[in-house]
């Protein structure tokens, strides 16, 4: 199988982050596609937030069923428990760490990309406002890659365009991008309100963000 140099697969969640990241991604590949996972979230809304973006982007979009986070449980994005500040005193995390989840994404975002030869895998993760995921650093991305290339005996390159930004410096990348429009479009908000509940972890996040910018947020003007 020869792969497709100028190809690309983003993970798109229907998030600030992920939206973001898909204009980074039209700017660099020639053939872009979207791959969105349907994790039995509580905060559903984000799915439609991701048919909407894509749309808007013009990229061919595919939903993935994957309802085995719900059946383990154990988290606040999945389940009944609401999601609250700091962190969870037996794991050192907050409660809406999910485990495992951006290894199961990146792996079946591979499997989607392997079989349309796609090397290229693009997510918005980011270890400089990560919220503590263990999940969302690089060092977990490079073993992640490499056991993905030898497991599927493929090229993969998993590109994380946010890892080392800050929210106020993603908000500026996305308006260099163009994308800002996009965005109030998008979806954060962990207890799946529209307009945004603004006071769970990631509203307050991505409020920050677009404050230290000064930079409107095109969610709110929405609202």
């Amino acid at each position: 199988m020869t792969p497709d140099p100028a190809a690309a697969v983003v993970l798109l969640s229907g998030g600030q982050d992920s939206t973001t990241c898909l204009a980074w991604t039209l700017k660099r590949f020639r053939r872009v596609e979207a791959v969105t996972i349907d994790y039995g979230q509580r905060h559903r809304i984000e799915l439609e937030a991701a048919v909407a973006v894509a749309r808007l982007a013009g990229v061919p979009q595919s939903v993935i069923p994957c309802d085995s986070f719900r059946a383990l449980g154990g988290n606040s994005l999945t389940g009944n428990e609401a999601v609250v500040d700091g962190v969870v005193a037996a794991t050192g995390l907050p409660n809406s760490f999910v485990p495992g989840r951006n290894l199961v994404f990146l792996t079946l975002a591979a499997a989607f990309a392997w079989q349309r030869s796609i090397p290229h895998l693009v997510a918005g993760v980011c270890q400089t406002d990560f919220s503590g995921y263990p999940d969302c650093r690089q060092t977990t991305l490079d073993a992640l890659q490499a056991a993905l290339c030898a497991g599927m005996d493929f090229p993969f390159e998993i590109h994380a365009p946010l890892m080392h930004l800050t929210k106020a410096e993603s908000v500026h990348l996305a308006q260099e991008l163009g994308c800002l429009p996009w965005l109030a479009h998008s979806h954060t908000c962990y207890n799946g309100s529209r307009p945004a509940c603004g006071t769970c972890p990631a509203c307050r996040l991505r409020a920050k963000g677009f404050a230290e910018a000064g930079v409107a947020d095109p969610l709110m003007m929405v609202r």
